[in-house]
């Protein structure tokens, strides 16, 4: 494991477990008060939204395979992403009860729509492991700020139960978020410019991955744009504050870019593809 120490990763999971066993785990079929699903009309661009979010939350057999591919000699990381894993898949369940419970959607017709979207199948976006803990805390921030905005527009159409769900899935993005910025901030103590560079390759070749997964995503996210996300957002919520917390200056990244050009310019690195 050479881009961060063993002991480092193992401490930092085992706080991060801690905190959840003792302060975040919810359950499915406890916390949620699931007598509201029949009391709450769904609106039709809440139930596009959820049925969305259920599908990225479905690729989480893919996202556990290929991640312990890839972290699978160290402990800290595997069992994390395992952990991670667990929870992801809380996220997908409680969704998937929710569109059948409010009768939106049959039980048939998830079993349908979800075998539709596994057609397609999710690969490592990054070949490092240090760059997909950058690409980790992006998604997971982006993530957080998705279920965040949906959280308030649910309140405020009055679903008491999305909302709720909303609640407890951006409780868990956040920590995951966190988690991945802890580890970076680690990475940056130890090798600072190698971490920049990942930071910048990362960050300049982001996408989520439902972009490339879902069916119909196009008409979906343009639903989800109405309330509030967009390219602003993303900088102002979600970009900005990583590079707060990690205290990397904007010079630092336009740095790693420069040298990155130069580098394909002399024939190290391929030009990439488009």
């Amino acid at each position: 494991m050479s881009y961060l120490s063993e002991k480092e990763l193992y401490r930092k999971y085992m706080e991060f477990f801690e905190t959840a066993e003792r302060k975040r785990r919810w359950r499915v079929f406890d916390d949620i008060d699931w007598d509201l699903a029949g009391k709450v009309e769904p609106t039709d661009d809440a139930v596009l939204c959820a049925e969305t979010f259920c599908a990225v939350e479905s690729y989480m057999p893919d996202y556990v395979a290929e991640g312990l591919n890839l972290v699978r000699e160290s402990f800290g990381q595997a069992w994390w992403h395992v952990n991670w894993g667990y929870e992801e898949a809380k996220h997908a369940l409680a969704l998937r009860e929710y569109l059948v419970r409010t009768g939106r959607r049959t039980m048939d017709q998830m079993i349908d729509f979800e075998a539709d979207v596994l057609r397609k199948r999710w690969t490592l976006p990054f070949g490092t492991i240090r760059q997909m803990v950058c690409y980790g805390a992006l998604q997971e921030k982006t993530t957080w700020m998705i279920y965040r905005k949906q959280m308030l527009a649910t309140r405020g159409s009055g679903d008491e139960l999305l909302t709720s769900i909303y609640r407890f899935i951006s409780r868990d993005e956040a920590a995951h978020g966190g988690f991945y910025l802890d580890v970076i901030g680690s990475c940056l103590a130890e090798d600072r410019e190698g971490t920049i560079s990942d930071l910048h390759h990362v960050f300049s070749r982001f996408t989520m991955p439902a972009y490339d997964l879902v069916p119909d995503y196009e008409s979906r996210v343009r639903v989800m744009r109405a309330v509030g996300i967009d390219r602003k957002a993303f900088l102002r919520e979600v970009f900005l504050p990583i590079m707060s917390r990690l205290q990397v200056g904007r010079r630092e990244l336009a740095r790693a870019a420069a040298q990155e050009a130069a580098r394909r310019q002399e024939g190290e690195l391929p030009t990439p593809p488009g």
